[in-house]
Formats: C-alpha cells, structure tokens, sequence
C-alpha cells in the first residue's frame, strides 16, 4: 500500500520540467574522517574541499552508523540500520523483503537518471530497479536525455587503509601530488594519545594526509566538470565519507574516531529551503549516515522510503532532528565484538557485551597494518605510552562514557564516575530502547540468523515478523545480563530454559564469562546437559566455550568444539574455532580437529583463526591466508 501511495504522490505532484528539480551529486570517500582545513585541522591540505564549504553547508556532528564500510554502505542505500535489516557482520549477504529497496529506485521512478561510479558493497542484493548504471564507467554525462534530472555518485576508493598499509596503491594514489601537498610527518602535533609516537606511525599518519589531498584535487574535478557543462547552478552536491580513519583503533571501532565523517552540503540559491545551507555555514545537528538518502528524496521533492530508520535534514518536509545517534559493531571479518553505542552532542556510551575479548583481537587485515604492527612492537617491549595501554588491554569495561566536549580522543571512561551517573543512566536507557525498537538482529549469533532467514524469507523479517513479540526485549535483557556484573546466577539459570535458542545463547555466553562467580555442582550440570540435549549448535558451542572455564575435565567441552569444526552451519564452524583460539594451551588436545578444519575448508574466516590456533599452540608462524 506505502508503495502504491508513493506512485499516487508522484503522478499527481511531481513538477513536469527538469529545471524545475535538482540534479545531485554525492562524492564519497572511504576510510577518512574531518581531517580537512575547513573543520580545522592544522596540517590538512584540502582547498577544493575548503572551498565546498565556503559555498555551502558544513555539518559538525555527522556519523555512521558502523565503523567499518560495508555495513555503514548498507544503511546509507536503504535508510535502515544494519542491525534491523541483518547486514550488520561484515562480508556477509542479506536477503531484502520488497518492501525494503535502495532509495535510488524511487529517484528513478520519479524520472530520475540514476548513476553509480562504482562501489556498492551493501551486503544484500539490490533490485534491478536500482540504477540506470553501476560500473566504473557510469557517469552523469551518459544521460542521453537531457530532459532528466540526474543523480550521480562518485565514490573515491584510494582513501582506503589498503592506502596507507601498501606502498603501490599509496605511490599511485598520491603520484600527482606537488612538492607543497605533501606532508613533514615530524610536524605534526596531533597524533592521537593512543598511538606510540614513533617514526613508523608518523609515516602512516603522513599518507593518510597525503591520501586525503589526493582526493580533494579529485573533488575539485568534478566540480569543475559540472561547471564546464554548465550545470554547477542546477546541481546539489553532497560530500561524506563512509567511516572514520583507516587505522588501529579507528576504523572498525565506534568512537568518534572510527564514525565521525566529514558532510559537506552546496545546494544552488534556488534550490534551498528557509535558511538552510546558506554558503559558509555550519550546522551541528546531529546526523547519521542512515539520513542521507531520505535527505536525498526530500531535496527532490518526494516523500521518504515507505520503510525507513531515516531523518530528512534538508528540503521542505523535515524530520525532527535527532537526540541521539546509534552506532554497531558485530563480525568484523573472522572475529566477533558485540558493541553498541549512543552518542548525544557531548557524550558517548558504549556497552561491551563481549568485554573479555581483547580491544585488539587479532584480525588479518588489520595486522598487515604498519600501525597495528608498531602497536604490537611497542606493547611487548612495554614501552606502551598511558592511553595505548588502555586499548590494548586484555579485557574491557561492560560500559564505558565519554565526555567528547572535554576529552576527543575518548580516553577518560566516566562510567563508573558518580558525578556521571545521571549521565549513564540516561544513555543506558537510551540504548535499551534503541535495541528493543529496531530490532537488533545483532544480538541473534549469526549460525541461528542464517538458519533463520531461511524459514522468515529475510532477515529483517527474523524479528519483524515473528510471532514471539516478546523475544527482542528477553533477547536485549538476557544479553546484557551476560556480561552485567550483578546478573545472579537465577538469571542466567532461567535464560537457559527460554523457548528462544539466541536467549540461551546469552545465558551460556554469561556463565562463560562469570564463571569465576558462578562455579556451582548446578550450573556445570546445566552446561553438560546442553551438550547433551540442546538442538541449536551455536548454544552447544557456548555451553563448551563456558565448561572451559571450570577447573574440572574439559574433554566433553573439547569434543563438542571438535565436532562442530566440521558442522554444516559455516558459522558455527567460526564459532567453534572461535573459542578453541581463545582457549590457548587447554585447546592442545582438540589440535588434530584444528588441522582438519583446514582442509576443503571454503570459509576464509575460520581458515585464518584455526590456523592462527594451530600456529599458537605449535610454536609456528604458518601464514594465516
């Protein structure tokens, strides 16, 4: 019905000229925050960026809603939260019910010549619908009829760590640049307090910088080219980047970080609404990367998705503003992290609902890193500076808060501070709300939300559909209760009889992680008898993840994380390896199911973490693919 009364409103209200609407351009980057002069920075080197500004719109407080691409390029095409549609784990593919499209769609039937150039990397595929042409060679210019309006995206790929880590892609990315726009890395005075200052990360921080002027003389192409076609007055042009700085404790993480970015907004005189972008203004309501596209309908004059998470922050019908901007992280390539966040204008929350994990689990992309390398360097010397050695603890608060107004670089946890309590409680709240209205399909370990996306035809029908309208509120209690440090054993106890197998989960994953408090006759009773008889795999797993830390035999919690290395459930099979690395020397006698786990194996994923296993428990330093 929404989408009959989208067509209505179209026929009957769409201007018939294409003067009478805008072209859009968005330009987009990857892996960079607001490291340009316009936002202050001392030391960048952005002239065409700066000069975007002048002529338009600055915003201070634009996030994503992940910080890592691909779950925060899902978002940005279809105005919905990765963890309410199930493109929250990083290399993974969704199946999307028909009531949920990539926006580009309803430009295009609006009479809109739509255009690509040339990621997508939405985690889902998109319908056919979508785009009049995505590839490299897609282009605004291959409109043949000039009756149309466009819009347009560019996105510039050479801002990306693969930049900064491989010495090929930054020479060819940085090759044109002058004497003038490249940096002295000794005269920098901003290195974040988290890194050791050491000529190895100043070189990084260096390219980053150099990439960045890279990309500005690119953006300043395509202004130019709109200008050169006379199009510059008939054109609004947007300019984002899909998460913040591609290095060690940045990207992938959701501090301000790795999710604050750059948004830049010119819209031509007779196309702005009220006040709004007026040349060389700022704006710092809050926005997420979750508004870009109904941003996008509303400039063009059409209402929003039928189904959307999305506020319109330009154009005539707005949305109220945001309180509060919500950020996930969940797989990131072969490790798991459950983290959420809430950020108002001054303060961050976070909750860790996996805190004895590492910050710094070791990932193979990140690892190839120079940074990530120094960081390892450094930390076995023990020559961490004070900050550094926060974030490359072994375990993590539950909760941490942040006052960004007096500490950037979100150093200083507040969580436990008195004078913050009201603070805490409010943004706690806040994200108990956020899980249970969006229907955080984050919280249902991925085995269970595979299995389950193939009975519900969608993931974003898992929860959205489902019969048990109580499930995403026991789910959200149940995984806080985890990792909540006065959750009883009672409580833990009844989530292991709920009906639901992602509440047992939590429940087993909570008395893994409170075993030290927990240790009773009952409970490790309770955990055997899930190896026994409990039908989901992945709660089997957490069950022998928790019996590992009792001090009594570990075979039958062994043999099961040995079976399920050869599970038909490709991520249970992650799971299982999983929890063999983390359970170093005790894993010794599950070796020989390691080993076979690398063979035929097809998951890349688990290949990397059995084999970093097996190279641990040997001594060896087989290359992990």
């Amino acid at each position: 019905m929404k989408t009959l009364l989208f067509i209505f409103f179209l026929l009957f209200t769409l201007p018939l000229s294409a003067a009478d609407r805008p072209n859009i351009l968005w330009l987009s980057a990857e892996d960079i925050n607001a490291h340009f002069g316009c936002y202050g920075d001392p030391h960048a080197i952005t002239p065409h960026l700066d000069q975007l500004a002048k002529t338009g719109v600055r915003y201070t407080n634009a996030y994503t809603a992940a910080g890592v691409c691909a779950p925060c390029r899902s978002t940005i095409i279809t105005g919905m939260y990765q963890t309410t549609i199930g493109t929250m784990h990083m290399r993974s593919s969704a199946t999307m019910p028909d009531s949920i499209k990539a926006f580009p769609a309803y430009l295009r039937q609006a009479g809109y010549y739509c255009t690509n150039n040339s990621k997508k990397d939405y985690q889902f595929k998109e319908s056919k619908d979508t785009w009049d042409a995505s590839s490299s060679k897609a282009h605004w210019k291959n409109n043949n009829d000039k009756t149309k309006p466009f819009f347009a995206v560019f996105n510039f790929t050479g801002c990306h760590e693969s930049g900064i880590a491989g010495e090929s892609k930054y020479q060819k990315v940085t090759q044109d640049l002058s004497p003038g726009e490249r940096q002295d890395p000794s005269k920098f005075t901003n290195l974040p307090p988290y890194y050791p200052d050491t000529p190895t990360v100043r070189e990084d921080w260096k390219r980053n910088y150099e990439l960045i002027t890279a990309m500005d003389t690119w953006v300043g192409d395509h202004i130019q080219q709109l200008k050169d076609a006379g199009l510059y007055e008939n054109t609004i042009i947007v300019y984002w980047s899909d998460h913040g700085v591609g290095l060690p404790r940045a990207k992938r993480w959701l501090y301000d970080s790795g999710t604050r970015v750059p948004l830049i907004v010119h819209i031509p005189e007779k196309f702005r609404t009220a006040d709004q972008a007026k040349p060389g203004t700022t704006d710092d309501q809050l926005i997420s990367s979750l508004d870009f596209g109904i941003t996008a309908l509303n400039l063009a004059g059409l209402p929003a998705s039928p189904i959307t998470q999305g506020c319109a922050f330009l154009g005539k019908n707005l949305t109220p503003p945001r309180d509060y901007i919500y950020g996930a992280r969940d797989r990131i390539d072969e490790r798991y992290d459950i983290i959420r966040s809430v950020r108002d204008k001054r303060y961050r929350y976070i909750r860790n609902y996996e805190p004895l994990k590492p910050y710094f689990q070791y990932m193979n992309t990140p690892e190839k890193g120079a940074t990530m390398r120094e960081l390892r360097r450094v930390a076995k010397e023990e020559k961490m500076p004070a900050a550094m050695k926060l974030f490359m603890a072994d375990q993590k608060p539950t909760e941490e808060l942040y006052d960004l107004q007096n500490d950037p670089h979100e150093i200083n946890n507040l969580a436990t501070d008195p004078a913050q309590k009201e603070t805490l409680i409010r943004l706690r709240q806040a994200h108990i709300q956020w899980i249970k209205e969006t229907r955080d399909l984050g919280l249902i370990p991925e085995p269970e939300m595979e299995l389950r996306e193939k009975k519900a035809g969608s993931r974003y029908a898992i929860l959205a559909n489902t019969t048990d309208k109580t499930l995403p509120e026991r789910l959200g209690k149940m995984a806080g209760l985890a990792s909540d440090p006065e959750a009883t054993s009672d409580d833990l106890l009844a989530g292991m009889k709920d009906a639901d197998s992602a509440v047992r989960y939590w429940a087993a994953i909570g008395f893994g992680n409170a075993s030290i408090r927990f240790m009773s006759d009952q409970i490790y009773l309770t955990l055997l008898e899930s190896l026994k008889s409990e039908p989901s795999e992945v709660v089997r797993i957490a069950a022998a993840r928790a019996l590992l830390k009792y001090p009594l035999d570990h075979k039958l919690a062994l043999d099961q994380l040995s079976k399920s290395l050869q599970s038909p459930e490709q991520w249970s099979r992650l799971h299982a390896a999983i929890a063999l690395d983390e359970a170093g020397e005790q894993a010794r006698p599950a070796l020989p199911a390691l080993k076979k786990a690398l063979k035929n194996q097809p998951n890349k994923y688990i290949v990397r973490v059995a084999n970093k296993a097996v190279n641990d428990l040997e001594g060896t330093t087989n290359k992990v693919p």
